[in-house]
């Protein structure tokens, strides 16, 4: 082999090593990151535990209310409902032809861009007695991430209910703003302060001490209860769902759906 050939062996030989190194060096610093990664993960993940429990020993305590003791109250119904129970909330077109069912969860980031983008034209529209509006609320996130926020602003709403259906329809609306509404993991319904808080934009509750009252001793916790059994005998999968004339309706066809029915959006 010639002098040069070796020479150049040589030179080949180093960068090989060298990218062989800077391979294994990426590798380690990656398995660094996933190390420090999984590390911070599982502190959030410690730390969102224990702020969780905190909250549920504040709820024991007293701060917030027994949910549990509720279902053994008295039911009380909030004026301006249908039904045994109660858990009929009617918005316009008592005799319209065609009815709308919507159910939703309060917690429910989905069911806020819903209400964003179509609950006004959806809600004037039966107002205009164009077709029956029909709101159904459920607590499936309460169910599956823990927290009360969507059974205590689904009695908050009773109690608004109670006022008038204009008052409900209106808070209802509030709650799902892009303002008010919380992130799906923030369960800020469960404050009763919060509630009020906002129920202070709605010119019916705000200063309303009887409103304000039955928010905050949980007048229509029971029937919130209720509202939410009748939810789940309808056999929601998700939220939102809607539903005319009993059948469900994809939400990105509904537009269509509401123009076929004289109503135009925006």
């Amino acid at each position: 082999m010639s002098k040069r050939n070796s020479q150049e062996a040589k030179r080949a030989a180093r960068e090989r090593l060298r990218i062989e190194r800077e391979k294994q060096a990426k590798k380690e610093k990656l398995r660094r990151q996933l190390i420090v990664g999984a590390s911070v993960v599982g502190i959030l993940a410690i730390a969102g535990g224990i702020g969780f429990a905190v909250a549920n020993m504040e709820s024991e305590s007293g701060s917030e209310k027994s949910w549990s003791a509720a279902a053994d109250k008295k039911l009380v119904k909030p004026a301006n409902t249908t039904g045994e129970n109660g858990t009929g909330v009617v918005i316009g077109g008592e005799k319209a032809k065609t009815t709308i069912d919507v159910y939703e969860d309060m917690r429910c980031p989905a069911c806020a861009n819903f209400e964003q983008q179509l609950g006004e034209p959806l809600k004037q529209g039966a107002k205009d007695d164009k077709y029956k509006l029909r709101i159904h609320l459920g607590a499936i996130i309460d169910g599956n991430m823990g927290g009360n926020g969507s059974k205590n602003a689904i009695s908050a709403l009773g109690a608004a209910l109670d006022v008038s259906t204009e008052a409900f329809t209106e808070y209802h609306s509030l709650l799902y703003s892009a303002e008010h509404h919380p992130a799906e993991s923030e369960d800020k319904f469960a404050d009763n302060d919060y509630l009020l808080k906002v129920a202070e934009d709605v010119d019916a509750l705000k200063d309303n001490q009887e409103f304000e009252q039955a928010v905050e001793k949980g007048t229509y916790d029971k029937w919130a209860l209720e509202m939410i059994d009748s939810f789940n005998d309808a056999g929601i999968q998700g939220t939102p769902t809607v539903r005319v004339n009993g059948k469900d309706v994809e939400i990105g066809k509904l537009p269509a759906e509401l123009d076929k029915l004289g109503v135009k959006l925006r």
